[in-house]
């Protein structure tokens, strides 16, 4: 494929990859994600909140978490549909085909479906990337946009066979930036199809809220992005996603995974959603517990001294009225 897309590697790449690869190792010696449903979720959850809310939805994370839950929720209705469609999109992610330029079209109208005229269709108007008002730089003519996809795709089915897959991705995440193939939800495309690649080579990479850390640097991201667009290739991006990754892992080591002997403390973890607080009898019979007493010696206190759950009163320990919920 020639020297397309231009990308250099240099030895912070290197550093990185070097760095995900040995954290991604003991995140997967400690966690099976599978043996974590609730997780998974509170993570899609938030990767979902993220994404949106780098391009602009006002939406609270509480409000998102309503929104996939059926309640009615006060809001924007676009905004609410936008969360609806990235819920379904995301939820495609086990089954798609990453390499598929079809399957890619298919996600796209799950994903804006309602929202503009051409979901599931390249644009044919001009666009470009913007980043607090400020335009970044004008994407291709919507003419080329289709010959430019095609190329992609199949330098991405090529590139597949000898690239390691986290230089894959984020190649592969900043060339759809560039070329901003529709009318609406480039974005949030992207980020979910960086995903789509990483999962296809390790399944945990599907529930890792990689989305949040990049809202948290969401100037940084457009930065990046500006940057690789004034180098004419794609190392400056490459370099900051990999810095997302590795963080995010990071992170679950020091905050999610707790030594072998917290077995129990995991456990009550598990059972807790976040945003949401319960009272000791709802853990118990969540836990299958015969006893209160066992619960706070075992789960709920150790949860408590790890700075993991909290309690609503934390004044008054002994109330009838006392919830728990979780901190992180």
């Amino acid at each position: 494929m020639g020297n397309y897309p231009p990308y250099t590697l240099n030895n912070e790449i290197l550093r990185l990859v070097a760095s995900i690869s040995t954290r991604l190792g003991q995140v997967l010696h400690y966690r099976d994600m599978s043996a974590y449903p609730r997780l998974r979720r509170n993570n899609r959850i938030e990767s979902i909140h993220s994404s949106l809310a780098i391009e602009a939805n006002s939406l609270t994370l509480g409000n998102v978490r309503d929104v996939i839950a059926g309640k009615v929720v006060a809001g924007p209705e676009r905004e609410i549909l936008e969360v609806k469609n990235a819920y379904a999109a995301y939820d495609e992610l086990p089954h798609l085909n990453p390499y598929s330029l079809k399957e890619l079209l298919r996600i796209h109208g799950i994903m804006t479906a309602g929202l503009v005229q051409e979901a599931g269709k390249f644009r044919h108007g001009e666009e470009g990337v913007f980043a607090d008002g400020r335009c970044i730089f004008m994407a291709p003519p919507a003419r080329l946009v289709p010959e430019l996809m095609e190329v992609l795709f199949a330098w991405l089915g090529e590139a597949k066979k000898e690239l390691q897959p986290l230089l894959l991705s984020s190649i592969f995440h900043y060339e759809f930036v560039f070329i901003h193939p529709f009318a609406d939800g480039n974005g949030r495309m992207a980020r979910l199809w960086q995903t789509a690649l990483l999962s296809r080579w390790q399944p945990l990479f599907a529930y890792l809220p990689i989305e949040n850390q990049i809202h948290r640097y969401q100037a940084e991201y457009y930065e990046a992005i500006s940057r690789s667009y004034a180098a004419g290739e794609s190392t400056p991006f490459i370099t900051f996603m990999l810095q997302m990754i590795d963080a995010v892992l990071e992170e679950l080591l020091q905050k999610d995974l707790l030594a072998e002997q917290d077995e129990y403390v995991k456990k009550l973890l598990a059972q807790m959603e976040y945003d949401v607080s319960y009272k000791a009898k709802e853990l118990q019979e969540k836990l299958g517990l015969k006893s209160t007493a066992g619960l706070k010696r075992n789960y709920i206190e150790p949860a408590m001294r790890q700075g993991l759950i909290a309690m609503t009163l934390p004044d008054k320990p002994t109330s009838r009225n006392q919830r728990y919920y979780r901190v992180r």
